[in-house]
């Protein structure tokens, strides 16, 4: 005979104050907001970013936004060729936005990092 396990009791829900319900439910709609359609590049096969770019397209974006900094954006800048050229063909730029960040590094000195943010949408717009 096989024995059976004890089933575990659950605890009946504590009542939530008024004030507690109130910041649950901002809490709730903040969790609700839709994936920003940012894509960010690191150091990772230029396909994989392709492929998330592709991603958002399909599920409806009609703009995705590519952020990369340092080295990564050589990367970025070939995700975007990349995905322009080979698979969505009426692919345009929307903008391009570079910049510099100020980063505090390990041995206590603070280094210039470029940052580069290009958004591209479905139809021509360069």
């Amino acid at each position: 005979m096989a024995q059976e396990k004890p089933k575990k009791q659950v605890k009946p829900a504590k009542p939530i104050k008024p004030e507690k319900r109130e910041a649950a439910e901002v809490v709730k709609k903040e969790a609700r907001k839709p994936a920003e359609n940012v894509v960010l590049i690191g150091r990772k096969p230029v396909m994989n970013y392709v492929v998330a770019c592709l991603t958002f397209f399909n599920a409806g974006e009609n703009e995705v936004t590519v952020k990369a900094r340092g080295r990564a954006i050589c990367t970025a800048v070939d995700t975007i060729e990349l995905l322009r050229r080979a698979f969505v063909k009426d692919l345009g730029i929307k903008n391009i936005a570079i910049g510099t960040e100020e980063i505090a590094r390990e041995e206590g000195g603070k280094s210039n990092v470029s940052t580069i943010e290009i958004t591209v949408g479905k139809g021509k717009s360069t």
